[in-house]
């Protein structure tokens, strides 16, 4: 059995500059390069929380809230909220700072479940969780209610 590790040991934190080709027609940045980036800070979290390679399971949600326009720097922050005997809760939150104003506003948040898996493809065992602060400590005892959401949903396909 792995020993647990705090919150903070896999917490991650990325900057992206918005270019143009990242955005749409309004010059805002396209959703799906959003995802894509949350998908992979969400990775490099859960695979440094497990010491293996990970697999996208689902993302649960993404509220998008606001937009990020050319020349903004996106800042996304993931930690791990919860764990399972395989899989991790990921909590990412986007947000835009436009540096030239000085101003900064969140984006976007995410919940996704990420998968650590073996050399063979197959589920493996990860450390579980240790939450320090409040916050960690809400989102990891709100966690079950997450789980129990996205297990209804698959009962609706």
């Amino acid at each position: 059995m792995k020993s647990p590790l705090p919150v903070s040991y896999s917490k991650m934190e990325q900057t992206r500059l918005v270019l143009p080709p990242d955005t749409n027609h309004l010059d805002t940045i396209f959703g799906g390069k959003v995802l894509a980036y949350i998908d992979e800070i969400a990775a490099l979290t859960a695979m440094k929380h497990s010491s293996c390679v990970v697999v996208t399971a689902s993302i649960d949600s993404v509220d998008f809230m606001s937009s990020a326009k050319v020349g903004d720097a996106l800042t996304l922050e993931a930690s791990v909220t919860w764990t399972g005997r395989t899989s991790m809760e990921v909590f990412v939150q986007v947000s835009a700072d436009d540096l030239l104003a000085g101003q900064k506003v969140m984006t976007t948040e995410s919940f996704l479940t990420m998968v650590a898996v073996d050399q063979n493809g197959k589920p493996t065992e990860v450390p579980r969780l240790i939450p320090e602060t409040e916050e960690e400590m809400r989102l990891y005892e709100t966690a079950t209610a997450r789980k129990e959401h996205r297990k209804s949903r698959s009962t609706l396909r």
